[in-house]
């Protein structure tokens, strides 16, 4: 019980750090440390393929294809600019509470149709084909909403860091050109 509440602990500092890191790197690797814990989480649950699962796939696979986007992308650089869109923070903020709201009610209103102990038993301490079956069955909606939740992380901090193509200087230009005719005759 020790172990798991200390997992759960760095599952939520890692978490923490992840929203909270101004450079891409470091919130990716609060995300590793954060996956890391969850495989640890589920190793005190006994489900070692699950564990084995969380960081080969997860800390391993899906954390080298993120490193690979900030580094293509250069987004190694800290956050330091505006807002470019009117009133993101309080839109976020409003979107935030209310994703937060229904989690709530979805806990409090949600009765599961078997017992913890039947289904934990039917997994059979995490054996790779009933917890392939119960991904692909009873929680493919959640295992879906995952993978596209990964999709969009991708595409989002693709879209985050595009930089404006940099606009060449109408002033600056015949300046230029000038100068270089003027070496041109002199030749």
């Amino acid at each position: 019980m020790v172990a798991f509440l200390i997992l759960a602990l760095l599952t939520i500092v890692g978490g923490i750090i992840t929203v909270a890191a101004r450079n891409a790197v470091h919130a990716a690797l609060g995300l590793v440390g954060t996956l890391l814990s969850v495989a640890g989480l589920y190793a005190t649950m006994s489900a070692s393929f699950l564990a084995t699962v969380q960081v080969v796939v997860y800390a391993g696979a899906i954390m080298v294809l993120f490193l690979f986007v900030i580094m293509l992308l250069d987004a190694n650089r800290p956050v330091q600019e505006e807002n470019r869109i009117p009133y993101l923070t309080e839109v976020a903020a409003i979107g935030g509470g209310l994703l937060a709201a229904a989690f709530v009610v979805l806990a409090i209103t949600y009765r599961d149709p078997k017992p913890l102990a039947q289904s934990a038993a039917a997994l059979q301490n995490g054996a790779p084909g009933p917890v392939g079956e119960a991904l692909l069955t009873r929680f493919l909606l959640p295992f879906e909403a995952v993978s596209i939740l990964l999709l969009v992380a991708v595409v989002g901090s693709v879209a985050l860091v595009q930089r404006p193509a940099v606009q060449p200087d109408p002033v600056a230009e015949p300046e230029l050109a000038r100068a270089g005719e003027r070496q041109e005759v002199g030749a």
